[in-house]
């Protein structure tokens, strides 16, 4: 929904938010995953969470709520509360303000003394994460402090020990310090939020002394919004890959008009240099992960010409995709999504013209087109939107862009074969298929939740889940990473089921779900393979998968059929469960991948 989307009027979100939600509620085109959120308040959370809904709704996640009392998240958690207890939260979030800070350092005390106040203040936080982690094994949101509202020593305030913004300056660093060492713990940064909106609007006392709530009013929805944005990447909602428009985008001017040489971009002039900045600030999403593409009207070579001018810091080579020609960019960007094999939900269109917006918008389902027209909120648009929100950096991130420049290549390969299992053989491809291990829990949580259309179940887990599964002996657990002559592609298959508590010979697949990069390369066979071998020395005799449908795992509606799987049953919805009986000599099914075996 356009209206929920960054930019957004708050007060008009504030206002209409029962209409909102009747029509997101209504969507029947939105395929929702539900998870159970526990807001724990320091502060008056109605508004907060009624915020989250709309927002959350907006990215395809149905919220169920837990509310603490007011001021009660600290003996929620410490004293068990059992209506928390019960509601086995999926994820909690903790919202704590520089309101919940009752000591502050005085003048009079000694430097001793206010490291024991920063101490006395720090350890209840502590104390609550570390009991969280023990009794849920969820993924916290924990706010930072916003500044205070005044400072009393003025400048001071900041450098001297005494001073309250010195005081939460260094609480933020401990928490801080504690996300770094804890994978599933996130900060969710009101200070700058608070910064970005001002301070003096953001922290008015009066909302505080009259309602108890922790910033303005109007404030709400912009905290409801980044607070969301952490969630939608802890469950894979985020997009995947930039668009960009050239003319007035990337550099200023037109350049089949203008000539390379002509065009605004670099350090000559003021305009060159926001443009320059923009594409520093684009560049830097490729240590993301995130796939740069190009979607312009133009002449390939004056595309290129411009790209490859001596201070444009984007090149040819940073981009994917360069669809620079004079096709409707609503077709572009669906060849683009074709082509990278992602959904056209992954993509971030970002384009000048307004008209072009209006055009891909209202013919491309699921893309975001951000509201651009004037260079010098470029950045800043994209970036407060939350598009590539980040709570873990893999490997795999890192090398993202490489894989899927490898990938074409591969593309490439397979086109000189008439033959498809020598093609197959010409990779030389190597696997390595184990249990879940502490290095790849992050990017296996990943996988869980970005996979659409290899998955069987579409189960969504975060690294918590994936931690528990690991050290749960009814379990067993699989990744798989393959590599090729053309380079490594990561952690790109995840299987995992449990042994059934009653007939111990029975396994039930909880989760089976592949990359879409890897896909027809016989991964899945070296998959089932291991998984045969993994069951089969712990005495079981029978594997139980399952099915679920969705708008976008057709493909696989007969995989396990084809990896020998008999049908048990189907309902009307589609869902369907099959059976495998392990063979006294099972045959291996895959014949040309290299398996380094657990």
């Amino acid at each position: 929904m356009k209206e929920l989307e960054y930019p957004f009027n708050s007060e008009y979100i504030l206002k209409k938010r029962k209409s909102i939600k009747k029509s997101l509620i209504n969507d029947e085109n939105t395929n929702r995953i539900s998870k159970r959120i526990a807001v724990l308040g320091g502060s008056t959370t109605h508004d907060l969470k009624e915020m989250m809904e709309l927002f959350l709704l907006n990215i395809g996640i149905a919220p169920e709520f837990y509310e603490s009392e007011y001021n009660q998240y600290w003996q929620d958690v410490m004293f068990d509360n059992p209506e928390l207890t019960e509601f086995k939260p999926d994820i909690i979030f903790i919202h704590t303000s520089s309101r919940n800070i009752k000591d502050f350092p005085t003048v009079r005390d000694s430097k001793e003394r206010v490291e024991e106040l920063l101490e006395e203040v720090y350890a209840p936080f502590e104390q609550m994460w570390t009991k969280i982690a023990d009794s849920y094994q969820c993924p916290v949101i924990q706010n930072n402090f916003e500044q205070p509202f005044y400072r009393l020593m003025g400048n001071s305030d900041f450098s001297d020990v005494h001073g309250r913004l010195n005081f939460t300056n260094r609480l933020n660093e401990k928490f801080a310090k504690y996300a770094q060492k804890h994978k599933n713990f996130f900060i969710n940064d009101i200070n700058y939020m608070a910064s970005c909106y001002g301070l003096q609007k953001w922290a008015d006392p009066f909302y505080w002394h009259m309602y108890k709530y922790a910033c303005a009013i109007q404030a709400i929805p912009e905290l409801a919004y980044n607070t969301v944005n952490i969630i939608k990447s802890v469950y894979g909602k985020n997009q995947k890959a930039l668009v960009l428009d050239l003319d007035n985008t990337l550099w200023g001017g037109v350049v089949g008009d203008d000539g390379a040489d002509n065009i605004e971009i670099g350090q000559e002039t003021s305009l060159g240099q926001l443009y320059s900045e923009f594409q520093e600030y684009v560049k830097a999403h490729k240590d993301l992960g995130v796939l740069l593409t190009i979607n312009s009207k133009n002449d390939e070579e004056n595309a290129l010409s411009g790209l490859n001018r001596p201070d444009s810091v984007l090149k040819p080579e940073d981009f994917l995709v360069i669809k620079a020609n004079w096709s409707n960019k609503d077709q572009n960007i669906m060849e683009i999504a074709k082509e990278l094999n992602i959904g056209t939900d992954s993509l971030v269109f970002v384009d000048d013209n307004p008209a072009e917006r209006h055009i891909v918008e209202s013919q491309v389902a699921g893309v975001r087109v951000p509201e651009v027209e004037d260079v010098v909120k470029f950045i800043t648009t994209l970036d407060r939107a939350g598009y590539f929100e980040v709570t873990s950096i893999s490997d795999d991130d890192l090398a993202r862009n490489d894989m899927y420049k490898a990938n074409v290549e591969r593309k490439k390969q397979e086109a000189s074969y008439t033959d498809y299992s020598d093609y197959l053989r010409s990779l030389d491809m190597d696997a390595e298929i184990q249990a879940f291990t502490p290095m790849y829990m992050a990017r296996i949580a990943q996988l869980t939740n970005k996979s659409n259309q290899f998955n069987l179940t579409t189960k969504r887990c975060s690294q918590a889940d994936i931690e528990s599964f690991a050290s749960n002996t009814d379990y067993i657990t699989l990744y798989g990473k393959l590599s090729d002559k053309f380079g490594d592609n990561g952690v790109v298959s995840v299987v995992f089921g449990h042994v059934d508590n009653k007939e111990q010979v029975l396994f039930h697949i909880d989760l089976w779900l592949m990359s879409c990069r890897v896909l027809k390369r016989d991964m899945e066979f070296a998959m089932m393979d291991e998984l045969v071998r993994k069951c089969a020395d712990k005495g079981i005799e029978r594997l139980i998968g399952y099915y679920y449908p969705t708008a976008k795992n057709g493909m696989v509606k007969e995989f396990y059929k084809l990896q020998g799987f008999t049908k048990l049953k189907e309902d009307a919805e589609g869902n369907t469960e099959w059976e495998f009986v392990i063979p006294k000599q099972y045959e291996k099914k895959n014949k040309v991948i290299r398996v380094n075996e657990a």
